[in-house]
């Protein structure tokens, strides 16, 4: 690898987002980095939420197949959320480094309607079968 193969190729990855483009205003970057972090965080925070539900149906030595797929649903919700942030975190890069639109907001109406779908089935859960 000679030293003109170094000045074509860039030197982090995923290579698809800093091939193309230039630069951005490091703030931009910085700031669609914490985006990326903060869907992480609540991707953890439901399939934690979904950990502690099927844990709550161990403790009380029963399973609810409701409960139980409650907590799947979280779990699932938390895997796709995680995915899909990584996706639109190398977009977004991928458009501030060409100067081209930043994309639409795809995953957050997604997960707000999901989540008050998710908290009305919850409340009904604990009203009806007393979880």
């Amino acid at each position: 690898m000679g030293s003109a193969d170094s000045e074509t190729e860039p030197r982090r990855r995923p290579y698809r987002v800093y091939r193309e483009g230039s630069e951005p205003d490091p703030r931009f970057t910085l700031a669609n980095e914490r985006t990326f972090l903060a869907w992480l965080r609540t991707a953890l925070a439901l399939m934690a939420g979904g950990v502690g539900i099927e844990a709550l149906n161990a403790a009380q030595g029963e399973t609810g197949p409701l409960r139980t797929l409650l907590a799947v649903v979280l779990l699932v919700g938390g895997i796709l959320c995680s995915m899909t942030a990584f996706v639109r975190w190398a977009v977004t890069e991928r458009a501030l480094r060409t100067g081209s639109a930043l994309p639409a907001p795809r995953l957050a109406p997604v997960l707000g309607y999901g989540l008050a779908v998710i908290g009305i089935f919850a409340c009904i859960l604990v009203l009806v079968a007393g979880v």
